[in-house]
């Protein structure tokens, strides 16, 4: 390991310095928001949204694949702690937002809530194995294929036709899935069942404990100090 790092090392120092690609890439980036902005000032605020998410991924190094691959192959579970924080900020932000719009009480109709509740059964677990198999041929999930095709990893191109031919073959028979599994699944939304405040609170305890597991196995099964 000690002499894997160190030819990383020497890796590194060889390598020649990218602001110039860096400084084309800006000046390329501007010129399309100026385009965007003289004709639709919304695609160039989504332009900057789409630029400073890239950004963000591709400096945290945020990939789902690897929160759930790094635990296992190296006991880092960096990326794992940042995807469980993630979904504590989501259930409280969006647990807010519901809550302003139905209450605390637990009758209400599945279909005013704000956002879009998914149905689970059969279709998810399907839908997860296929997932799960397709990250681990490609090596990483969307958002780690996209980061790495901005890498310059040519490779990954290939994953990303793979990825939109899914979604054509996935968009097309949709329908067929939903007469055959989906519709006949149900909704499962925990505040239906024990009320917002409770769901709230409840889940975000458990994540915050599934944070702390991660962090103790980070400390004592990291090899990539």
């Amino acid at each position: 390991m000690e002499e894997l790092k160190k030819r990383r090392q020497r890796e590194i120092k060889k390598k020649k310095s990218q602001v110039p690609v860096g400084v084309t890439f800006l000046i390329f980036a501007l010129i399309i928001y100026a385009i965007f902005l003289a004709t639709d000032f919304k695609s160039s605020m989504f332009w900057i949204i789409g630029l400073l998410f890239g950004i963000v991924l591709q400096r945290a190094r945020f990939c789902f694949a690897a929160s759930f691959r790094d635990p296992i192959l190296v006991g880092n579970t960096s990326i794992l702690k940042a995807v469980i924080i993630g979904l504590i900020i989501m259930t409280i932000g969006f647990g807010i937002i519901q809550f302003i719009s139905i209450g605390d009480s637990q009758d209400f109709d599945i279909e005013n809530i704000p956002g879009y509740i998914s149905k689970v059964g059969m279709h998810t677990v399907i839908g997860a194995i296929l997932f799960g198999t397709g990250m681990v041929i490609a090596g990483g999930c969307v958002s780690g294929t996209l980061i790495r095709i901005g890498e310059g990893f040519i490779l990954q191109i290939v994953v990303l036709v793979g990825l939109i031919i899914g979604s054509l073959i996935s968009a097309k028979y949709i329908q067929f899935w939903d007469k055959c599994i989906i519709s006949k699944t149900h909704v499962v939304y925990i505040p239906r069942y024990i009320g917002f405040s409770k769901a709230i609170i409840g889940q975000s305890i458990l994540l915050l404990l599934i944070y702390f597991l991660a962090d103790l196995y980070h400390k004592r099964n990291n090899i990539m100090k």
